[in-house]
C-alpha cells in the first residue's frame, strides 16, 4: 500500500521547534499495510515537557475525494480516498523506557528495528533504530520481567474468581469480564516472562505460542481460551472461561520458580481454588 501523497505536507505542519524527527512505524513500515490498515507516524521531540497523547487524522490524497459525485464517478466509496493516521508524540523519556522496561520493550523493539525514517535531520531515529537492532533482553530485563508478571497474575485473580462464579451462576456478564484476563491477561503475562518480542500487536498470538511450544499444554489451553483451538468445532463461553482457569493454573505452574515469593500465595491459593472447583467438586461448575 502506497502512502498517502499529502503525508508530507501534514508532517510539514506538524513540526514544531522542539520535533527533532518524524518516523513511520507499523504494517505499513514493514510493507504488509493493507486497504484498512492505520498509518503509524511517531514524532519525536526533544523536550519531556512537550508530552501529549496520540491524536488520530483523516487525510485524503489531495483529490476530490471530498466530493460525493467525484467518488461516485470513479466507482469508488468515500473511505477509499482516505487514510487513518495515529500520530504519536514521543519524549526522550519514553524513548528511554523502551529500552529498560520489558512490558515496553516487548512492544516496540522489533517495531523500531523496521521502523522508517520520515524526516530525521539530526540522525536521532537513526541512532534509536539502530539501538534497537543491537537490542539484548539482559538478566536485568528478565527480572523486572518476572516482577511485572507475578503482579499481573496477581492482578487476574479477580477475573478468575469471577470465572468461577460465572460458571456457579451461569452468569453470562461474569463469564465475559472473566475471559478477558484469563485469555489476553495470561498470554501477556507469559509474553513478559519469556521476552517475546512482537514486530505488533497482531502478531503477539502466534509468537507467544510458538516461544512456549505449539504442542505444549499451555499452548492449547490459550487456543481454547481465545476459543480459537483447531479441529474441535466452536467453543461456548463456558467452555473457553473454563479453559482460561485451567490456563492460570498452567501459567503458574512454569513460572513458579521465576516469581518472586511475595505474590505466591496469593497465586497459590487461586490455582487451588480453580483446581478443587473444577476436578467435579461442585456440579454446577
Amino acid at each position: 500500500m502506497e502512502l498517502p501523497p499529502t503525508l508530507s505536507t501534514h508532517i510539514e505542519s506538524w513540526t514544531t521547534p522542539e520535533t527533532v524527527a518524524f518516523a513511520l512505524l507499523g504494517s505499513y513500515a514493514r510493507g504488509d499495510a493493507g486497504p484498512h490498515s492505520d498509518i503509524d507516524i511517531s514524532r519525536f521531540v526533544g523536550d519531556d515537557k512537550q508530552e501529549e497523547e496520540a491524536r488520530s487524522f483523516l487525510i485524503g490524497d489531495g483529490g476530490a475525494a471530498g466530493k460525493a459525485g467525484d467518488c461516485e464517478a470513479a466507482h469508488e466509496p468515500l473511505w477509499a480516498r482516505k487514510w487513518l493516521v495515529v500520530r504519536s508524540t514521543i519524549t526522550p523519556s519514553q524513548v528511554e523506557s523502551w529500552f529498560t522496561e520489558p512490558g515496553q520493550a516487548v512492544n516496540i523493539i522489533v517495531g523500531l528495528r523496521d521502523g522508517v525514517a520520515l524526516w530525521d535531520p539530526e540522525g536521532v531515529f537513526a541512532a534509536i533504530q539502530e539501538r534497537a537492532r543491537k537490542f539484548e533482553w539482559t538478566p536485568t530485563h528478565q527480572e523486572k520481567a518476572d516482577r511485572l508478571a507475578s503482579k499481573e497474575l496477581v492482578g487476574w485473580i479477580e477475573e478468575a474468581h469471577k470465572g468461577l462464579e460465572g460458571l456457579q451462576r451461569n452468569d453470562t456478564g461474569r463469564l465475559l469480564n472473566a475471559r478477558f484476563g484469563l485469555s489476553w491477561g495470561l498470554a501477556w503475562v507469559m509474553r513478559l516472562h519469556m521476552g517475546v518480542l512482537s514486530a505488533s500487536d497482531n502478531m503477539f498470538y502466534d509468537d507467544v505460542i510458538g516461544a512456549v511450544g505449539q504442542e505444549s499444554r499451555w499452548a492449547s489451553l490459550l487456543q481454547r481460551a481465545f476459543g480459537t483451538a483447531a479441529g474441535g468445532g466452536s467453543l461456548s463461553l463456558r467452555e473457553e472461561v473454563r479453559a482460561g482457569l485451567l490456563l492460570y493454573c498452567e501459567t503458574f505452574t512454569l513460572l513458579e520458580e521465576a516469581l518472586p515469593q511475595d505474590d505466591h500465595p496469593l497465586i497459590e491459593a487461586t490455582a487451588a481454588r480453580i483446581r478443587q472447583a473444577l476436578d467435579g467438586t461442585n456440579g454446577a461448575i
